[in-house]
């Protein structure tokens, strides 16, 4: 059995409801673990027979492995279902998709990242969670072309010198010391400027790192303050979690997590709110589309009415869901990426066999469902065997003549089939 210095945690991604289906899949595989206090959505392994990231439930996105530092943040900001929220610097993506969870198929969450391998990966993570209320962008953080005031909830995670992953990098601390360091401060303080212009009164950010170094903590926290004028809001300790004081005064009711104490990685997180009531929002020029009917997406397994409020557009082949807050939030000036539904082709568009969350029941799957109840199943599937609809277990439960057919196990929707020459097999191209 694999074993780690600190418990490996992760949480379950899927429509509530689904949680113990998605246990029952980690379970069929030998895994165990045990719910985390911090969140309904969070559990730790207590067993990892092989490689947490190469079981099923991670292949079909319905875990995200992550550090429990990393989990608070989200949290901390707390976002409400339909609340829109901005991630200015979101790759890997981890909290982007805590906060598209904690908002919501109603909200909207906007994850902008400069670096364009690091924007491949925050877009591939998205897509592969099943959160189609996401968007992304590619700009520099410290220079969002967004209206002044625009936002309600903000979340920053900058770059940072990552003393807090010392565990898992040991040479951190030895490439960021002394005046390393300080470019590192110069672009937070960037930053928190523009969080605090693109934050509405009343609204509410939270600035977080993995470092344990005071410049890029305290100190910012107290530049904040005085040089922003945003007002430092006192959060609780989360349970499970042990917190070591502020090093500095004025810096009370921001979290400093205890490594060791808490098995997980040194993080800190401060919370913020800007003075004021927030106004009505100021209307923008809002990007409009030429959107497509959403019954071109309609499939045998595929129900377009499972999307959020929004619009489907093609740009190129590609159709991509664009969610109605971004269109109602965004100017039209403004570029972003909305969420890969799938490919057009001669007038139709190929819904991604990846998109469970457009997957019904199944007893309600209009081709039948490949209802599976051991994981072997499937993982054959996935190394290139098909299975032959005419005969076993199966025969019969699927329309062989249709194109494509739903793939559960136990009633939880993985994503679909191909159906070719009444054989079912797995294929995403």
């Amino acid at each position: 059995m694999a074993e780690s210095p600190q418990a490996r945690s992760f949480r379950v991604v899927c429509p509530a409801g689904q949680e113990s289906l998605v246990e029952a899949l980690l379970h069929s595989q030998g895994y165990e673990f045990e719910p985390e206090p911090v969140s309904p959505w969070t559990r730790r392994l207590t067993k990892e027979p092989r490689p947490l990231g190469s079981s099923l439930a991670a292949f079909f996105g319905l875990i995200y492995i992550q550090d429990r530092s990393s989990m608070l943040p989200p949290l901390a900001l707390a976002p409400q279902n339909g609340d829109a929220v901005l991630d200015m610097c979101a790759s890997p993506g981890s909290k982007t998709g805590f906060l598209a969870q904690l908002a919501g198929p109603d909200g909207f969450v906007m994850g902008n990242e400069p670096n364009a391998q690091r924007l491949a990966t925050l877009r591939q993570n998205l897509f592969n969670l099943n959160l189609p209320h996401t968007a992304t962008c590619g700009y520099a953080g410290e220079s969002l072309p967004l209206p002044d005031a625009s936002w309600q909830k903000i979340q920053l995670d900058p770059p940072c010198s990552g003393w807090g992953t010392v565990d898992k990098n040991p040479n951190v601390m030895k490439l960021w010391q002394g005046d390393k360091v300080k470019p590192l401060v110069g672009i937070q303080r960037l930053l928190l400027r523009e969080a605090a212009r693109l934050l509405a009164p009343g609204g509410v950010v939270v600035y977080s790192t993995c470092t344990t170094n005071v410049q890029e903590n305290e100190e910012q926290v107290r530049w904040a303050t005085q040089e922003l004028g945003l007002i430092p809001e006192p959060l609780a300790p989360f349970e499970g979690f042990v917190f070591e004081d502020p090093l500095l005064p004025g810096c009370e009711g921001t979290l400093r997590v205890d490594a060791s104490r808490s098995s997980a990685q040194g993080f800190y997180i401060a919370r913020f709110r800007k003075e004021g009531d927030s106004p009505p929002p100021e209307p923008v020029s809002a990007m409009r589309v030429q959107g497509i009917h959403r019954q071109a997406l309609r499939g045998p397994c595929a129900d377009p009415d499972m999307l959020p409020d929004g619009e489907v557009a093609l740009f190129g082949s590609a159709a991509m869901f664009l969610p109605q807050q971004a269109l109602n939030l965004l100017p039209e000036s403004f570029r972003w990426r909305g969420y890969p539904l799938g490919k057009a082709s001669r007038g139709e568009v190929r819904v991604s066999p990846r998109m469970r969350c457009m997957m019904p029941p199944a007893d309600q799957c209009a081709a039948g469902a490949l209802n599976v109840e051991e994981p072997e199943l499937i993982s054959g599937l996935l190394s290139g065997q098909s299975i032959d609809l005419a005969r076993g277990a199966y025969a019969g439960s699927v329309d062989a003549s249709l194109p494509e057919a739903g793939l559960y196990f136990r009633g939880l929707p993985l994503g679909r089939l191909r159906i070719k020459g009444r054989r079912a097999l797995w294929a995403e191209r």
